[in-house]
């Protein structure tokens, strides 16, 4: 008898170091042993100077299954990868290590940024819904008080019935927001200058407009050269007086020097998941003011949420072996306009 030739893909995990410990079960390591050649344990954190055991792994590799912290894929890596067609990104984006190399050598790429958007789009409703009913003012008076107070009376101007919410950018994080906020009664604007049928439920409209009557603006666009600083002095000074500016996307989208003036006198309120620079300086009026706040980057997949984007690339992974298109795939057109 001859041996039954094992037609499974070949597969090698290439993240982060601890990434994987964070991403995978046991119950994700053993279905990735059932759908492909690889060793689930072995995970190469460093392609450009692989070890031995990393680089037979990686000349043999049909798939690399990639998350935070991946190598780029440049050139001298894929050369390292003559048998690579796909890769499978357990994350949002792929603009970090996915090169133009990639799209030369005609490799296939997925994402698994549909998972990691609904924990963003779940932080952005709680923040819109805690927007409205001024919670972050509301703890800070009771924790100053810390007596009877007339709420009924300091709170007339709040609650969410009939709030207007602008959504800066359709992408898929924005979509999802749009979608999660139907059931409320909000008014929905949107703005996307690619976008010329919103949403159900979103109408759109152009930035300024939208900063003048959105008692909420929550940006979710991507990061690109005409994305730098969009929300700008023009368009915050355009905002009402007590709304709530939300940023879950990338801190260099808001002009922050423009913005800290109407911090500081209480005339906008600010829930801030990035900033420019990522980590602000230990002085940031951001972290003490009473009317921001401030999380350092969490809005995005973490804890068990990580398992869910596990889930997707594994399904994706799956795919490929039966010889169907990934559900996710990425292309190099998108990253023009996205993440």
């Amino acid at each position: 008898m001859h041996p039954t030739t094992d037609n499974r893909p070949a597969l090698l995990l290439a993240m982060g170091p601890d990434t994987a410990e964070r991403l995978l079960t046991d119950a994700h390591r053993q279905r990735l042993a059932a759908l492909t050649r690889t060793d689930p344990h072995l995970v190469a954190h460093d392609l450009t100077a692989p070890d031995a055991r990393t680089a037979a792994a990686l000349a043999e590799a049909e798939l690399l299954l990639t998350c935070w912290g991946a190598t780029p894929l440049t050139p001298e890596v894929l050369d390292r990868a003559p048998r690579l067609r796909a890769v499978v990104h357990a994350a949002g984006s792929v603009k970090h290590h996915i090169t133009d190399a990639c799209w030369d050598r005609g490799l296939r790429v997925t994402s698994a940024a549909a998972a990691n958007a609904l924990p963003v789009a779940e932080y952005t409703l709680a923040a819109i819904l805690f927007a409205g009913k001024q919670v972050l003012r509301s703890a800070h008076r009771y924790a100053e008080l810390r007596t009877d107070h007339a709420w009924l009376t300091e709170s007339a101007a709040w609650g969410n019935h009939r709030r207007t919410v602008g959504i800066v950018g359709a992408s898929r994080i924005g979509r999802r927001v749009v979608e999660l906020l139907r059931p409320f009664d909000f008014e929905i604007l949107l703005y996307d200058p690619y976008v010329t049928v919103p949403p159900p439920g979103a109408e759109l409209t152009d930035l300024d407009d939208l900063c003048a009557r959105s008692t909420v603006v929550s940006v979710h666009a991507p990061q690109l050269p005409s994305t730098y600083r969009m929300i700008g002095a023009r368009q915050l000074a355009a905002m009402p007086d007590g709304a709530t500016l939300i940023n879950t996307a990338r801190g260099s989208l808001v002009d922050e020097t423009a913005l800290l003036p109407h911090l500081r006198t209480g005339r906008l309120h600010a829930t801030l998941d990035v900033t420019d620079p990522e980590l602000p300086p230990p002085d940031s009026p951001l972290y003490t003011l009473p009317n921001v706040l401030l999380t350092p980057h969490v809005a995005g997949s973490l804890g068990n949420e990580l398992h869910r984007m596990a889930d997707q690339a594994i399904e994706e992974v799956a795919r490929y072996g039966r010889g169907e298109p990934f559900a996710e795939e990425v292309r190099a057109s998108d990253l023009r306009h996205s993440a």
